[in-house]
């Protein structure tokens, strides 16, 4: 059974994976894990291959810093590998482009309400 944590998890990812869809993503993929890291969504938008992590906070306590700030540099050189590993093994070709996109959620459950951030291609340049 998943933990709390786990569902309010989970419920960031629903909600951020409706917000792609509704922008136009084909979503293709969900919780790519390998022991040292995972990818949240995996996502098409024309030619585009787009790798999401989806961080979600409970609105209630958010003051001075938004979801999508809290990927730091380590948690950036995990996606990155994954997503390379997530290249190989599916077998994109070297010319596929790709990017690593941050979704920030804050649900404030009392209000029913989500706020959506959306950092496009937010931990470097366009890959090739």
């Amino acid at each position: 059974m998943p933990s709390p944590k786990r569902k309010f998890g989970d419920a960031g990812e629903m909600i951020a994976e409706k917000y792609l869809q509704e922008k136009g993503y084909l979503i293709i993929d969900r919780n790519f894990r390998k022991p040292y890291g995972e990818i949240d969504l995996i996502a098409k938008k024309d030619n585009m291959l787009v790798f999401i992590e989806v961080k979600t906070r409970d609105g209630r306590y958010i003051h001075d810093f938004l979801p999508e700030q809290s990927v730091n540099r380590p948690k950036t050189r995990k996606l990155k590998r994954v997503c390379q590993v997530y290249l190989l093994e599916k077998h994109y070709g070297p010319n596929q482009e790709w990017q690593i996109d941050v979704i920030g959620i804050s649900i404030d459950f009392e209000f029913k309400k989500a706020r959506i951030g959306h950092l496009e291609n937010a931990v470097w340049e366009r890959q090739y």
